[in-house]
């Protein structure tokens, strides 16, 4: 039974540290493919009536690839619009994008011009889904119309009605906003998964600051984590349950490996006496039961790692336990296998449990082998 709520308890443990692992990755994707890691663009926005640009290429842009965590810099091109379908409209930002680009939902350098992926919200709420077209209207000096044909639907991390974003090709936001090739929104910086999104934000920062490029004057830098502080915050509030979890299960499971071990103590008290009167000290009886121990809990350490792993295997691959996106961002519960952070949590675990067992060892001092020993 002890081996049986250790294996429980494992189970828990790796599962916890699996999802909180897969919410973080999903939803740095998520932020990722509408602001990028990190974000250079104008101090004055560029997304309203009249649009401001910067280049497409920085003179710094080589120091900036040169970074450590520093994977691409994509250009890009955005502008606020509204969508009219029959009596229903609302209000978007447009999101130019390279056809190279690495976004699933538009990648692909052969995308006709005008196509656009529009988010599964926009499509609930005027209608308008795949193959259809997409009348929207562009606010400035003078109001510009485009029809954009839909050729796929995604879904943003954060799709609320006043944050919907439609991905475009950049060459068409491009010619909306009268720019040529060399002239972008902002450049949407990204970084390995081990970077700090901030430390690199103000290391980039701090390469524009000091070029003493004029072209790199009035840019500013903002990080995911800047511009999402409150999903960031859930993220470390998820965190710190996963840590309340792995610190409540191991003493769960301690303490049902201690009365195991209790039981067994008990069970053998004869035994322990013979013991004592051949001359085993009480340290060395206490290590034998220790070990005995230690035998039950990597088994069920092993048995619950076994479970959980394929746990964490079905569901990633059949989001077979959904969840309300409005409530936490997406719309399965998202897993991760870190190889590195399940050992640690084992270790973590099988120390902690190891170490509440010392506790019953102990009652090996009290028995006394003239009381216990009996001759037949």
């Amino acid at each position: 039974m002890a081996a049986i709520a250790i294996a429980v308890s494992f189970f828990i443990i790796i599962v916890a540290v699996a999802v909180s692992a897969g919410f973080r990755n999903v939803i740095r994707d998520g932020v990722a493919a509408m602001t990028g890691d990190v974000r250079i663009q104008p101090y004055v926005s560029g997304t309203g009536e009249d649009p401001v640009s910067m280049p497409a290429q920085l003179p710094s842009q080589e120091k900036l690839l040169a970074l450590p965590g520093v994977v691409g810099i994509e250009p890009v091109a955005v502008r606020a619009g509204i969508v009219k379908n029959g009596d229903i409209i609302h209000g978007v930002v447009v999101k130019g994008i390279p056809g190279q680009a690495g976004n699933d939902v538009m990648a692909g350098p052969d995308r006709p011009s005008l196509s656009v992926s529009i988010p599964h919200r926009l499509s609930e709420i005027t209608g308008l889904g795949i193959g259809d077209d997409m009348v929207t209207y562009f606010v400035g000096e003078k109001v510009r119309v485009r029809k954009f044909h839909i050729t796929a639907i995604h879904r943003d991390l954060v799709e609320v009605d006043d944050n919907l974003l439609v991905y475009a090709n950049l060459a068409d936001i491009q010619r909306l906003n009268g720019w040529d090739e060399g002239q972008v929104s902002c450049l949407d910086v990204t970084l390995n998964e081990q970077a700090s999104r901030k430390e690199l934000a103000g290391a980039i920062g701090h390469i524009l600051a000091t070029s003493g490029h004029e072209q790199e004057d009035g840019l500013y830098v903002t990080s995911s984590e800047d511009s999402y502080q409150q999903i960031f915050d859930w993220l470390t509030l998820l965190d710190f349950n996963v840590l309340v979890i792995l610190v409540l299960m191991t003493v769960v499971a301690g303490f049902n490996m201690v009365s195991g071990l209790l039981i067994m103590l008990l069970r053998n008290i004869p035994t322990i006496g013979t013991l004592k009167t051949l001359g085993m000290s009480d340290g060395a009886i206490g290590r034998l039961f220790i070990r005995i121990g230690a035998r039950a809990v990597l088994k069920g350490m092993l048995i619950g790692n076994a479970l959980a792993l394929l746990f964490c295997l079905v569901q990633g691959t059949t989001h077979l336990i959904p969840l309300d996106p409005a409530n936490y961002f997406v719309s399965w519960v998202p897993v991760h296998i870190n190889l590195l952070w399940v050992i640690l949590a084992d270790a973590a675990a099988f120390a902690g449990i190891l170490a509440l067992l010392w506790l019953p060892s102990r009652v090996v001092a009290s028995i006394d082998p003239a009381k216990t020993v009996k001759a037949d």
